[in-house]
């Protein structure tokens, strides 16, 4: 019986570091796997990050297209107007540059 005894141990003493060797395989593969699947998530997270980011500049790009074309006919408008008081103003000058030359004119007879 001792003879059985010494066997299992010597067994147990040889076997046993492999086991649990085997064990620790295990868990750096299971720390694999965790890893694996939070890049993952970290990965899916950035594309749905990078797609919204895309569509804010979308929006972006449209608000700013409508805010120049506004823009744009705000200052059309403006140019027309500042054309039309040019224009004005440039008709009274000569009207005023005419009379004074009559004036003139006549003071000089």
């Amino acid at each position: 019986m001792k003879k059985f005894w010494i066997a299992v141990v010597g067994a147990v003493l040889a076997f046993g570091p492999a086991m649990l060797a085997q064990d620790v395989v295990t868990g750096v593969k299971d720390v694999g796997k965790d890893i694996d699947k939070g890049a993952k998530k970290t990965a899916k997270g950035t594309e749905k990050a990078a797609d919204a980011t895309k569509d804010a500049a979308k929006g972006t790009a449209k608000d700013t297209t409508k805010v120049a074309d506004k823009t744009a006919g705000t200052t059309k408008d403006a140019a027309k107007g500042t054309a039309k008081g040019t224009k004005k103003a440039a008709d009274k000058t000569a009207d005023a540059t005419k009379d004074a030359a009559k004036k003139t004119a006549d003071a000089v007879k």
